[in-house]
């Protein structure tokens, strides 16, 4: 009898119907020749610092580093009864061989080799390596299962940045929390990011606006404009200079150019896409993603490859006709080899629907769901259609010896686009169109006589805050420009596709970082630390670097002795640098105030997870608390910000804009109002304005 462990529940559900395993037990289904059972995300994780030693309970800079000769595992309390149902399936006698059937990448090979070794099970392993849970994939899969030998270096991989994180988290948190007298998390790839957040934010405020002016000249049926003039004085003269005089075409410009269509997706950039089009957090992306896969309406999601391999141009190509039925759109050519490139797909080729989309209720999908998946069928259909050609005109002119300039661009093949134009259709918020200017048809030294003019204000501005959006992208690109000059070298980043959503709600959830709108903004507390933090800690380069040696582990490149080695000499470096040192500032500066308690008139403070009242030590208590982490404002895509909680203390009502309806799928605008009846939870409420009559 063979036992397959899949990752989740649902998973193994979907792998017992493929395989007619039809007998539900307590954590296990069974029949047909096989007991099929799941994890529940990690069973089995790296032990605590006390577990090696007790007096590690205590954070103590003098017991640093911590690094352990021979690391501990320990089974997670919340689904250690799962685990107790794998560790008696393996050691049932007629269970002669185990599948392993957890997600298809690095975590999962992690999750399941754990439990494995953790139950000290020594029976025979093969591996299952899907891309999709469609049930043609699952026998395909079955039928082509790998020895799990073959994955070794993708565990030892898994394993390293287990151990990596561990080891900065642990060394590094204790380190700065006991020098600066105050709880300071520090994470491998979450401080890094941080530290991008932070240095953004002081360019925004350091920058200087200024005012520039251009002088633009109308030539009848068309304008030019000059370049940047600082002074207005300067262009005032220019335009008078230029009124009513001749102006003189220098030269004339015409190319023809074109787009390709995009790539297909891979999850960062589907995440970074569902953010700007619909607004949703990485995180939620992956979540309706993931729940898609589950249904078997997509595939695999955590994949970092935009390409599809060679021997699947048949399957996409009957993928492309369902579709293209299904949401009732012509397509008129496949360019399948726009898609294709089997070199630049490694574990998991890039993020497309399945053909179980030709059956399913699709109105029947939660709308964030079917957003996702509307963003994929049309990608597809985008990806494989014709190129953009368009005509781009560049015209100088001379007038009053000063130069001007005027551009068109004018489309000659829509391609690729018409399908774009197409989903946008689709959209509820209005789309921006391309705009489109003829010029006339003018040579050079031709004269054009009587030219107005007028001079345009305009300010410079700012870098931009980032969103979830830029974040990520700024987070997938870390440190390219350092790698630019160096040959054949791979694109490095902060993190993986899949775990970067999770490290921008790990910086929320530590108050290192909030979500105000749409945009990500660092906090006092996460600008404080990255202040403290050494180059070595908070430097993207590095990071990126030890992410692409991690790839290199698991591409049998580099040991991952050499690795873990590295790790632990830069921890005892840093450490060593800290030990004589009198460099000691407190961050524990005077709490700030963020308004008066609406119970008892005492200061309120922010804390970690709430915004509470200082009286809560008091006889008598005061309880007046508002929770960051509230389901009213989640359910409405809103983060509970600490200028969201400072306006309802001081006005107890908050004008909000773009609150989400998953009921309606819509955004809309209301006045939010704070309703404070001394219960232990603090209730809101919507109000509208009144629609006159008549």
């Amino acid at each position: 009898m063979r036992l397959i462990i899949a990752e989740k529940p649902s998973v193994a559900e979907s792998i017992a119907k493929v395989l007619g395993v039809t007998n539900n037990k307590n954590g296990y289904i069974m029949g047909n020749g096989y007991i099929v059972s799941w994890c529940v995300g990690h069973l089995v994780s790296l032990a605590s610092a006390d577990t090696y030693h007790v007096k590690y309970s205590k954070w103590n800079d003098k017991d640093l580093p911590i690094i352990p000769q021979e690391w501990q595992y320990t089974v997670n309390i919340s689904t250690k009864k799962q685990f107790e149902v794998l560790k008696e399936l393996m050691s049932k006698k007629e269970v002669t061989e185990l599948i392993c059937a957890t997600d298809a990448g690095r975590e999962g090979e992690l999750i399941f080799r754990l439990v494995y070794q953790k139950c000290n099970c020594k029976k025979p392993v093969k591996r299952l390596w899907i891309s999709s849970l469609e049930d043609s994939a699952i026998l395909k899969g079955m039928a082509e299962l790998e020895n799990s030998q073959k994955y070794d270096s993708l565990y030892d991989a898994a394993l390293c940045r287990a151990k990596a994180d561990w080891l900065i988290g642990i060394n590094a948190s204790r380190l700065f929390s006991c020098l600066y007298h105050k709880t300071l998390n520090v994470g491998r790839v979450m401080t890094p990011t941080l530290a991008f957040l932070t240095e953004r934010e002081k360019e925004i405020s350091s920058f200087q606006k200024k005012k520039f002016y251009q002088v633009e000249i109308d030539c009848g049926n068309f304008c030019a404009i000059s370049e940047k003039i600082e002074s207005k004085t300067d262009a005032e003269k220019l335009k008078q200079k230029c009124l009513g005089k001749t102006a003189i075409v220098q030269s004339v410009e015409q190319k023809q150019k074109t787009e390709k269509p995009p790539k297909l997706y891979d999850l960062t950039t589907l995440q970074r896409e569902a953010n700007k089009i619909y607004g949703y957090t990485a995180q939620q992306t992956l979540e309706y993603l993931q729940s898609l896969y589950e249904k078997k309406l997509v595939t695999y999601p955590r994949t970092d490859s935009n390409y599809i391999t060679e021997d699947m141009k048949n399957s996409i190509t009957e993928l492309i006709d369902i579709i293209s039925k299904k949401i009732d759109i012509e397509v008129t050519t496949q360019n399948i080899e726009n898609i294709v490139d089997g070199s630049k797909v490694s574990d998991h080729h890039a993020l497309l629907p399945t053909k179980s989309i030709q059956t399913a209720n699709l109105s029947e999908l939660p709308a964030g769901e079917r957003n996702i998946l509307k963003l994929l069928v049309y990608r597809l259909l985008i990806a494989v259609g014709e190129v953009y050609c368009y005509a781009e005109t560049n015209i100088l002119l001379e007038c009053e010896g000063t130069i001007f300039k005027a551009n068109a661009k004018n489309v000659l093949q829509k391609g690729w686009k018409e399908i774009l134009e197409a989903f946008q259709k689709t959209l509820r918020e209005k789309t921006k169109k391309e705009s489109e200017m003829i010029l006339p048809d003018l040579q050079q030294n031709q004269q054009i006589k009587g030219v107005k003019s007028s001079v345009k204000e305009g300010m410079t501005a700012p870098p931009k805050h980032f969103t979830e959006d830029t974040l990520l992208l700024a987070m997938e690109n870390a440190s390219a420009e350092d790698f630019k000059q160096i040959e054949n070298a791979e694109k490095k980043g902060l993190g993986t596709p899949a775990t970067r959503a999770g490290i921008i709600e790990k910086l929320i959830k530590c108050g290192f970082a909030e979500r105000n709108q749409k945009q990500i903004l660092p906090t006092k507390k996460g600008t404080d630390l990255i202040e403290v933090i050494p180059q070595a800690i908070k430097s993207a380069k590095l990071t990126a670097v030890w992410e692409s040696k991690l790839k290199d582990i698991k591409n049998n490149n580099i040991s991952s002795q050499n690795f873990m080695q590295e790790i632990e000499t830069m921890l005892s470096e840093l450490i060593k640098s800290y030990e004589n040192s009198d460099f000691v500032k407190n961050l524990c500066t005077e709490k700030e105030i963020i308004g008066k308690c609406p119970r008892c008139g005492r200061p309120v403070y922010e804390g970690q997870k709430n915004y509470y009242c200082s009286g809560y030590k008091d006889n008598p208590p005061c309880h007046f608390v508002l929770w960051k982490e509230n389901l009213f404002f989640t359910s409405k895509r809103k983060t509970f910000t600490k200028q969201l909680a400072i306006e309802f203390l001081n006005k107890g009502r908050v004008k909000m804009t773009e609150l989400y309806s998953e009921k309606k799928d819509r955004y809309y605008n209301a006045t939010v109002v704070m309703q404070d009846t001394g219960e232990k939870y603090v209730a809101f409420k919507l109000e509208f304005p009144v629609k006159k009559k008549e």
